[in-house]
C-alpha cells in the first residue's frame, strides 16, 4: 500500500524515533521531517541543556536547518532537569506542533522523558515528611512492615534495596493499598504510540560508539568541557564531562579518558537496548551494519501507516 499523506489522521500523531546512543536515529529523524511535513522534538536528556553541544552530540548547525528542531540547547547548564520537567516543556509544544499541521517527530534515547510523554509518569504519591520518619527504623523493620502490608511485595521489589523498600512502604501507607496492586495496574496500561527502535547488533553498535567518541574528541571535546563551568547535578552527568575533567586536572591522559568515555557510552548503550526492548510500542529495527537510510524511512513508513489504519 502506497503511502500518502491523506491517510493520516487530521490531527498528525507524534512519532518515535528511539534507541541507544551512537545508532543514528538525528539523521534519520531529518529524513523522516522532510518527506512527513514534520518538526522533531528532542528527548535526549542531556541535549536539552546550552554549552555541551559536542559532549551530548547535539545535531550541528548545518543539521537543525534541514528541518525544525526543537528543546535542543534550552537550558542553562546550572538547570535541573527530570523527566516531569521535559514533559512539562515536550507536551505543549508537541501539541502545538500537531494543531499546526505538522507531524511532532520525538527523537532520542533517554527512557524515562520518552516515557513520560508515551505513558506520563506514575501517579503513585510520594510524602517527604512520611519518608523522614520512616528513616528512624532499621531496615528490617521497614522490609517486615512493607511484606505486612503487601505480601506480594518481595515479587515486585528488590527488598535488599532499602531505597526500594522506603518508596513501596511510602505508597502503602499513602494509599491504604497493595503497591504491587498499584504498579501493575499502571504498568499494565496500554497507551497508543507510534514509533520505531533502532536496534542495532551489540558489535557494530560498539564500534560507532567508538568511532564517535574519537570524532567528538577531534572536534574539540577537550576545550568544550574547559569552558563548562559550573553544571548542574544533571547536566555535569553526561558522560564525557567527569573523564575530561580528570584529564584536564591530570588525573588521567587524554588517551586514557578516550577509552573511559568509549567504556561509559558503550555501557549506557546497553542499558538503553534494555529500556527500550521492554517498551512494546516501538517496533525493532534489527541492524547490522551500516544500511541505507532509504530503507530505515521506509520501515519508518510502514510503522506509522500501521498505527494510523
Amino acid at each position: 500500500m502506497q503511502f500518502t499523506e491523506a491517510a493520516v489522521k487530521t490531527t498528525p500523531q507524534p512519532f518515535y524515533v528511539v534507541g541507544p546512543t551512537g545508532s543514528g536515529k538525528s539523521a534519520l529523524a531529518i529524513l523522516l521531517a522532510n518527506k512527513w511535513g514534520g518538526e522533531i522534538v528532542n528527548a535526549d536528556a542531556f541535549q536539552l541543556y546550552k554549552g555541551l553541544d559536542i559532549c551530548t552530540a547535539k545535531p550541528t548547525a548545518a543539521e537543525c536547518a534541514m528541518a525544525p528542531h526543537h528543546l535542543y540547547g534550552v537550558l542553562s547548564p546550572t538547570e535541573l532537569c527530570d523527566a516531569a520537567f521535559y514533559a512539562e516543556l515536550a507536551k505543549p509544544l508537541i501539541a502545538d506542533i500537531a494543531a499546526r499541521g505538522a507531524v511532532p517527530i520525538v527523537v532520542g534515547g533517554s527512557g524515562l522523558y520518552i516515557k513520560a510523554l508515551t505513558h506520563g509518569l506514575s501517579p503513585l504519591p510520594s510524602d517527604e515528611g512520611l519518608r523522614r520518619k520512616l528513616s528512624h527504623l532499621t531496615s528490617g523493620e521497614r522490609v517486615a512492615w512493607l511484606l505486612a502490608r503487601d505480601p506480594h511485595a518481595s515479587e515486585t521489589v528488590n527488598l535488599k534495596n532499602d531505597r526500594y523498600v522506603t518508596r513501596a512502604l511510602e505508597i502503602c501507607l499513602l494509599t491504604g493499598k497493595k503497591q504491587s496492586e498499584l504498579r501493575k495496574a499502571w504498568k499494565d496500561r496500554v497507551p497508543e504510540y507510534s514509533g520505531i527502535q533502532l536496534a542495532w547488533v551489540r558489535d557494530a553498535l560498539h564500534e560507532r560508539i567508538n568511532s564517535r567518541v574519537n570524532a567528538m574528541v577531534a572536534a574539540g571535546l577537550v576545550e568544550e568541557i574547559r569552558r563548562a563551568a559550573e553544571l548542574s547535578a544533571t547536566a555535569e552527568k553526561a558522560i564525557g564531562v567527569q573523564e575530561i575533567r580528570d584529564h584536564l586536572q591530570g588525573r588521567m591522559t587524554l588517551k586514557d579518558a578516550i577509552a573511559a568515555i568509549q567504556l561509559a557510552t558503550r555501557q549506557y548503550a546497553q542499558r538503553q537496548v534494555k529500556w527500550f526492548r521492554r517498551e512494546k510500542g516501538f517496533i525493532p529495527v534489527e541492524i547490522e551494519e551500516d544500511v541505507p537510510v532509504s530503507a530505515l524511512v521506509a520501515k519508518a513508513e510502514e510503522v506509522r501507516m500501521a498505527s494510523v489504519g
